[in-house]
């Protein structure tokens, strides 16, 4: 993967991620917040009272989480937090392409990198 920005301005997620993230949302889109039967490389296995909190926010959004629609990539941003890399993608749901509910995750800077997913939340 290329070079992550270490600085202080928000760049585009680079491509090398996004598929990552598809599974993440395809997971999430079938209700595995856990990512328990959806082993992804690189993504930690979400704890339970992150799992709650984000399945509570999207049932209070209002619409089933559907896989990521293309156009999200447009909107997908990161930025160096100093240790980490803070992850924000808009995640697609049935009524919306790009909807308003958010995945924030961290990109640890480790050897190989690893995702830690924190909360899906209307920001």
């Amino acid at each position: 993967m290329g070079m992550l920005a270490k600085d202080d301005d928000e760049h585009a997620v680079p491509s090398e991620l996004r598929a990552t993230f598809h599974e993440v949302a395809a997971a999430f889109a079938v209700g595995d917040y856990f990512l328990r039967d959806h082993a992804i490389r690189g993504v930690r296995e979400v704890d339970p009272l992150t799992a709650k909190a984000i399945a509570d926010s999207v049932t209070a959004y209002g619409d089933k989480l559907a896989p990521l629609n293309p156009s999200t990539w447009e909107y997908a941003v990161y930025r160096w937090m100093g240790e980490y890399w803070q992850m924000l993608v808009d995640l697609t749901t049935e009524g919306e392409d790009v909807s308003d509910l958010t995945l924030h995750a961290k990109l640890h800077d480790t050897e190989p990198l690893t995702v830690e997913i924190m909360s899906v939340h209307v920001p």
